[in-house]
């Protein structure tokens, strides 16, 4: 495969980790307020540990970035729907597997803790993440309808 070709996978990939990161942290963290990454503190506690989150999710979308940079553009069939499958597939796999481990093996929160829909919520979260990396991997294959249409 060829190195541009691997560059915009990777780099779609690790900047969809950070574009739904940063997503999950002003979406549920902030605006909703229904959790922090970690809920066990005070609020200082709180404020710092997705402080520290969403300089991981930039660090994240930075390095993605860099690595689109510095990919040349891919030659045929690969274009912007094979790089918004990759975006895509890469925020499929932060909600699930944030979904999976913080709120279901480790237990650190929930996507609204405390609510009698607890588990509804983080199967929704869960089921968002399997949902995004669907719609990942049909954009990047090369030979679908959408693809065809975003490129002209």
């Amino acid at each position: 495969m060829e190195q541009s070709v691997r560059r915009t996978r990777w780099g779609g990939f690790i900047l969809g980790l950070g574009i739904m990161g940063s997503l999950d942290g002003i979406i549920f963290h902030q605006i909703l307020q229904w959790h922090s990454v970690y809920m066990e503190t005070d609020r200082h506690g709180k404020l710092l540990s997705d402080g520290l989150f969403h300089i991981a999710a930039t660090l994240l979308m930075i390095w993605g970035a860099l690595l689109l940079w510095q990919a040349d553009k891919p030659r045929k069939p690969y274009g912007m729907p094979f790089l918004l499958g990759w975006i895509f597939i890469g925020g499929g796999v932060f909600n699930f597997t944030e979904g999976l481990i913080n709120h279901q093996i480790l237990q650190v929160h929930h996507v609204k803790p405390g609510d009698p829909n607890e588990l509804a919520y983080d199967l929704a979260f869960l089921a968002s993440g399997l949902i995004m990396a669907g719609i990942g991997l049909w954009l990047r294959r090369p030979n679908n309808a959408s693809a065809q249409s975003l490129k002209a």
